[in-house]
């Protein structure tokens, strides 16, 4: 490679793209000033303005629409995977990332680029300067990070185009900004106890609150549900005429079996039967969302009246993946990663440690937001974890090492208990624990920060998956 005429080793595309990375690390750091992802607003007046002024883009191509307390991103990411394992060109919201804002935006299957992240924030800027105008004439806040968040996405959508969209909600469903697109299938994984403070202190509560993504006529799909969550959901899908089809009564998970880099599972589905399908993640609880996206697109495709051809929901499956979620990043010793952030999330990382891998001996990295029911997530993994190191991840709102450290040390004892705030000291801690037995294992888990801090550490040490 010759050297430019600036002396530099790099060809004329890498400026361009360092260029890019630099505009969209600005974009980024616009979207941050807004309001947080943790204060949402309560509305979607304003989201709603600002589509119109755009010309509402999120009308320009069906939606499955997805809410649930735990497993929205994994059931998101099969959909896509399968719709896309169809032919169909897909765009999708998720969040929040674990590394890049990138991440959250997906289009045919790949982050959007820098490029096009940066091209269509500029595109709609003055759109969401006018809303946000219009909102302090009126004493509102501006839109928020995640409402400028969604625009942003449905109009890459609409740019790109694609074919669908699978869109997760951010937080509960009703007021939700991503609640101004009209998902033609609401898909609603298990409900359960997270974020009262904006939801509602009762599952019953909080299932009313999610049921509000429910549009007339729509099909809605829904994973078990404890009885209260259940009722929110058939109120909502009478009251709006749509049809509700439930895992274990509707569709469900027939069988699901250890395999080498996963399951295979067989799923009786709504409109047919599934057999040895591979899936190649971790624990029955992904099984399950398996079963539940599904069932989704067989509502997308046909309507729930056509069965799905084997060979192209096998691909589907097959390819999808969900970083972040019992994802090995590291081995000799092993080290993994699970995005479990409440205590039914973690209630399910310890059905699934005892299920799928043989360990004997488990050290646990564990930092915890303070919004999050740390005692809950606690006593969730203190059945199935040796011992813990207590951390913080680069989050504001991380729990304090030593606040944290004296939670878990009422429930699992002082000796099983030890304080390391930086988090890199605290994964080599764990490593050489695990080192000392023959199958022993790290485990980051606790909040999605933490494990998004603990993926990139792990790259920049060069640990092999």
């Amino acid at each position: 490679m010759s050297k430019n005429e600036d002396g530099d080793d790099r060809e004329p595309g890498d400026f361009d793209d360092a260029l890019m990375e630099r505009d969209a690390r600005e974009v980024y750091e616009e979207l941050l000033e807004r309001v947080g992802e943790s204060a949402p607003q309560p509305r979607l007046e304003a989201t709603r303005r600002a589509a119109e002024l755009l010309g509402d883009p999120q009308r320009a191509y069906p939606v499955i629409h997805i809410t649930g307390t735990n497993g929205k991103t994994s059931t998101s990411r099969m959909i896509e995977s399968v719709l896309r394992a169809h032919g169909l060109r897909t765009g999708m919201l998720t969040s929040p990332h674990l590394e890049r804002v990138n991440e959250r935006i997906v289009i045919d299957g790949v982050p959007i680029s820098n490029a096009a992240f940066v091209s269509n924030w500029r595109d709609i800027r003055p759109f969401l300067d006018i809303t946000d105008a219009e909102l302090e004439l009126s004493d509102q806040e501006p839109l928020s990070f995640f409402e400028a968040l969604t625009l942003l996405a449905f109009a890459a959508f609409a740019d790109a185009p694609v074919d669908v969209v699978v869109l997760e909600v951010g937080m509960g469903g009703e007021w939700d900004s991503t609640n101004v697109a009209d998902g033609q299938v609401a898909v609603f994984t298990p409900i359960a106890l997270d974020h009262q403070a904006r939801l509602g202190n009762t599952v019953a509560a909080i299932a009313r609150t999610k049921s509000g993504i429910i549009k007339p006529a729509a099909s809605v799909v829904s994973a078990a549900q404890v009885p209260e969550a259940l009722a929110e959901l058939q109120r909502a899908a009478e009251l709006t005429e749509s049809t509700l089809a439930v895992a274990g009564s509707d569709f469900e998970l027939v069988t699901d079996t250890v395999a080498v880099g996963g399951q295979v599972i067989t799923v009786r589905g709504i409109a047919g039967t599934y057999a040895d399908l591979f899936l190649p993640l971790f624990g029955d609880h992904q099984a399950g969302n398996a079963a539940l996206a599904i069932a989704a697109v067989e509502s997308f495709i046909g309507g729930g009246t056509l069965p799905l051809n084997q060979d192209v929901l096998a691909e589907g499956l097959a390819t999808a993946t969900s970083p972040g979620r019992l994802q090995v990043v590291g081995t000799e010793p092993t080290v993994l990663v699970d995005a479990a952030h409440n205590p039914h999330g973690a209630g399910a990382l310890a059905v699934a440690l005892t299920e799928y891998f043989t360990f004997d001996h488990v050290t646990a990295v564990i930092g915890i937001l303070g919004d999050k029911d740390a005692s809950g997530i606690l006593h969730a993994l203190d059945g199935v974890v040796d011992d813990f190191v207590i951390t913080q991840s680069t989050s504001e709102r991380a729990v304090p090492a030593k606040d944290l450290a004296a939670i878990a040390t009422a429930i699992a004892g002082a000796a099983r208990v030890t304080v390391e705030p930086s988090l890199e000291a605290a994964l080599e801690l764990a490593r050489e624990r695990a080192s000392k037995t023959e199958k022993g294992a790290a485990l980051v888990t606790g909040s999605i920060t933490l494990v998004g801090d603990a993926i990139i550490y792990a790259r920049t040490q060069g640990w092999k998956p």
